[in-house]
């Protein structure tokens, strides 16, 4: 297994160094190797828990009693901190991860009739994954570039000034 780097991923869910069809399935003595990294770490679990998701493309339940052994944690504060912040997964994503910005900019621009189209186009709703595997449709609230809503990241990479011709351009891009 390759060790996994510390470094936070803001606002970004797919590392440029690795895809989601490269995740490694689940392994309990990988997850561990993952974790001890940062248990010396002020703030370690975030970093844990971004590891775990790198890793493996999402931070799966069985993971939980590891990390709170590891970090002297309880169960539910791990599972507190995993469910409270929207980057975290409880499933695998889909080969490719699309984020609609649904922040007041982006929604002043357009953004909720982009959200409809987009999970017309898919035939999933937000938060969902397309029965094939091919896409994952999540909302986030805001990526830091207001001045050209709205805004969507598709692979982690930014995009401003998304209609729905556009999306439709970005989604054939990655499909063929």
């Amino acid at each position: 297994m390759k060790i996994w780097k510390s470094r936070l991923y803001k606002g970004c869910h797919v590392p440029k160094d690795k895809t989601h069809l490269e995740k490694a399935e689940w392994d309990e003595k990988d997850a561990l190797q993952v974790i001890a990294q940062f248990t010396v770490l002020k703030g370690g679990l975030m970093e844990a828990l971004h590891g775990l998701q790198h890793d493996f493309g999402y931070v799966p339940p069985e993971s939980y009693d590891l990390l709170a052994d590891e970090f002297n944690l309880s169960r539910a504060e791990v599972y507190g901190v995993k469910s409270f912040y929207h980057d975290f997964r409880s499933e695998p994503a889909g080969h490719h991860v699309i984020q609609i910005c649904q922040a007041e900019s982006c929604q002043a621009r357009g953004s909720r009739a982009l959200t409809a189209h987009a999970q017309e186009m898919l035939g999933i709703k937000l938060g969902e994954t397309s029965q094939d595997g091919h896409f994952t449709l999540e909302a986030v609230y805001c990526l830091g570039n207001c001045a050209v809503s709205p805004n969507i990241t598709l692979d982690g990479r930014l995009h401003g000034r998304v209609s729905a011709d556009r999306f439709e351009q970005l989604i054939k891009k990655v499909s063929s």
